[in-house]
């Protein structure tokens, strides 16, 4: 299993949301975040208030839990409905994960998602 971290623009959320549910892909976390690297926002419209002198920017971070075959395809549907073309897109980090239990049956594992 892996855990896969989706920086990108708040505009392109619903895109990459609606996509991966299309897709059979169900759970998953949305985080409103700030942070900073090469983004070049040229319509301006997320700049954190928060964190104005750090050229900070607002991001959604999307974590989905998917199985080793699933990595690339999800890589893949994320990567098609996140992207504008300008700097700043976003990022895609891959962590592997040892285990996952759910919280309400004995499931575990890839049965867990």
């Amino acid at each position: 299993m892996k855990l896969l971290k989706a920086f990108i623009r708040r505009r392109k959320t619903e895109d990459v949301f609606n996509t991966l549910k299309k897709e059979g892909f169900h759970s998953m976390t949305f985080v409103e975040c700030e942070g900073t690297g090469r983004y070049s926002d040229h319509e301006k419209e997320h700049i954190s208030e928060k964190y104005p002198y750090a050229d900070a920017y607002k991001v959604i971070k999307i974590e989905i839990l998917v199985s080793d075959a699933h990595v690339d395809p999800v890589i893949q549907l994320i990567r098609k409905n996140a992207r504008t073309g300008y700097s700043g897109d976003g990022l895609i980090i891959v962590s592997p994960v040892d285990e996952a239990y759910k919280i309400r049956s004995d499931e575990k594992g890839i049965l867990s998602i």
